[in-house]
């Protein structure tokens, strides 16, 4: 099992959400998150004063699946969130080695 963290633009979510979900994919995690990269920022205007937006609004979405999901799951999640401008966000994968369904003590693929 892999552990799929997407870290993208905000208004991408629901488009991505339900790209997985087409594709099977219903479970997933997601959390609103403050962070930059080579974006770096940017400048905003309030009440006449310049200040500088260090951290930008992201989310991420957290999954749980298959090996053999895992290559659809990434096509799906790149395409659906680039926009193709700085900032789209990035993917990380690690390996799952034990998953436990708190409610039924089921474990691994039963309990994905």
């Amino acid at each position: 099992m892999k552990k799929v963290e997407a870290i993208i633009k905000p208004f991408k979510l629901d488009d991505v959400r339900e790209s997985l979900a087409e594709i099977g994919i219903t479970g997933m995690t997601v959390s609103e998150v403050k962070g930059f990269g080579r974006q770096k920022g940017h400048t905003e205007l309030y009440r006449g004063a310049e200040y500088m937006v260090d951290f930008l609004p992201k989310v991420k979405i957290e999954l749980v699946i298959q090996d053999e999901q895992l290559e659809q799951a990434i096509e799906v999640i790149v395409d659906t969130a680039r926009t193709g401008k700085i900032g789209d966000g990035k993917i990380f994968v690690t390996e799952v080695e034990r998953v436990i369904r708190i409610r039924t003590g089921e474990e691994n693929e039963e309990a994905v």
